[in-house]
């Protein structure tokens, strides 16, 4: 049986080989040969003679995974459950108990229950401790583990022992699980400055933002200043509400382009909304945090001089990844593009520099918290800027393409975005105490004066 799946695997891989066997030599066709029998000499060592029995099915994923993430460090294959995880991740929505949880201690504290779903209605509290899901212990689970069982089908049931301080005996609550919305906008005043924070690029972010932009018009009327749109710590997500973010600000213009190799394939993304807060000043604060689908936004409102950048240098992950389903077997993410500002600037590597930086810095101990984090071009394997390569200045440059979820992806991997550093700006709640985000407020109301004087 596993010898007619190795046979199957090599006869698919030469049959693929055949197929291009116009385009390419018979050198070449020759040596893919001998790699392929190369990789079945493999194959079969690994099944026979490794210390402990692997299935075929853990070596051909393995073999996958590493051809892909060899790559570059955002080409990756998905199984079903990591494909299905995607997905969620960029509807914005799932069945689950809807609370931000952390392991602590080996079991699980709820940092927050989110207003109006099953664990706010049934009075869980942040605080609290989940020590057992249904009668399991959590005790040995990893987070992502313990999460999952508390997600599920919308309508089921689950019982969660908690542990709460000031309660004698542990708590036995039962919630039914619901549609959990990410929200991925959310939004306040500060004085007559708009504060709008987007965490994430989901299908969602649309209709939040112009919620947002909406509910802070009627609530200011003329007597608004302006926007500041906060995308510190946002690792991405999906193109299409990149664009219609950046489009919520312009009247016109290209927001992004994508290129494939060789040029082959330039595609541009122009503005399609019209500008809702009507030229009022506009303030993108962003961080070593912001990447991809960020970067997108803060790029082209930079360069079309609509907003002034305010922070320190993004991320610089300037690559698409283009998600292709490979049926019941999950999908494959793959690098297919380079994405470009309207300037024609590529961000891989390099990043969004702001037009004024400004370092966070905590006001009672003058700490400065934006030390240098890890970036793109930190990262095994990343793909070198474009146009470093190119001394062309005036080729039409792209952006990206096709829905990359990078961050959905898990939006450029939020662990790769993120600082070390827990105490964030996006951690903070008022601007009495996130220096970036006062700098902003005070910034845009000298914005706001020097239009009225004009």
């Amino acid at each position: 049986m596993r010898k007619h799946a190795v046979t199957l695997i090599a006869a698919l891989a030469l049959g693929s080989v055949a197929l291009f066997g116009t385009t390419t030599s018979q050198g070449k066709s020759s040596d893919t040969y001998k790699q392929l029998n190369l990789f079945g000499d493999v194959f079969e060592k690994i099944r026979a003679q490794y210390v402990r029995e692997v299935t075929d099915e853990e070596l051909i994923e393995a073999a996958i995974n590493g051809m892909l993430s060899s790559l570059d460090p955002h080409s990756s294959y998905l199984n079903a459950k990591s494909f299905e995880g995607m997905q969620v991740q960029t509807k914005g929505e799932y069945g689950g108990l809807g609370m931000e949880v952390t392991l602590d201690k080996g079991v699980v504290r709820v940092v927050s229950p989110i207003d109006d779903t099953p664990a706010s209605r049934a009075g869980i509290q942040a605080g609290d401790y989940i020590t057992k899901l249904d009668g399991e212990q959590v005790m040995g689970l990893t987070l992502t583990e313990a999460v999952d069982l508390m997600k599920g089908e919308v309508g089921t049931d689950i019982t969660v022992t908690v542990i709460r301080k000031g309660e004698k005996a542990p708590l036995e609550i039962t919630l039914t699980r619901d549609t959990i919305v990410i929200k991925s906008v959310r939004h306040r005043l500060e004085g007559e400055v708009g504060y709008i924070r987007i965490s994430s690029f989901t299908q969602k972010t649309e209709g939040g933002l112009i919620e947002a932009l909406n509910e802070i018009k009627e609530e200011l009327g003329d007597n608004l200043k302006g926007v500041v749109l906060d995308l510190r710590n946002n690792p991405g997500g999906l193109l299409n509400q990149s664009i219609a973010v950046s489009s919520a600000f312009m009247e016109r213009g290209e927001v992004v382009s994508t290129r494939t190799r060789n040029d082959e394939h330039v595609q541009r993304y122009p503005a399609r909304r019209g500008d809702l807060i009507d030229g009022k000043p506009l303030i993108v604060l962003v961080n070593g945090g912001s990447a991809s689908a960020s970067e997108i936004v803060a790029g082209a409102l930079q360069d079309h001089r609509r907003a002034v950048v305010v922070g320190t240098k993004t991320f610089g992950k300037g690559s698409v990844q283009t998600v292709f389903p490979l049926g019941p077997d999950g999908a494959m993410r793959l690098t297919t593009a380079y994405y470009f500002t309207p300037s024609g600037n590529s961000i891989q590597g390099d990043g969004i520099t702001p037009d004024v930086l400004v370092e966070q810095i905590r006001f009672e101990k003058a700490i400065t918290l934006d030390s240098r984090r890890r970036a793109e071009s930190d990262l095994r394997g990343s793909l070198a800027n474009p146009n470093a390569s190119t001394d062309d200045d005036a080729v039409e440059e792209d952006e990206e393409k096709a829905t990359e979820p990078a961050a959905a992806e898990k939006p450029a991997k939020p662990d790769e975005a993120k600082s070390d550093k827990k105490a964030e700006a996006t951690k903070l709640t008022t601007a009495k105490d996130d220096y970036q985000l006062n700098y902003a407020i005070n910034l845009l109301h000298g914005m706001a004066i020097a239009r009225n004087v004009h």
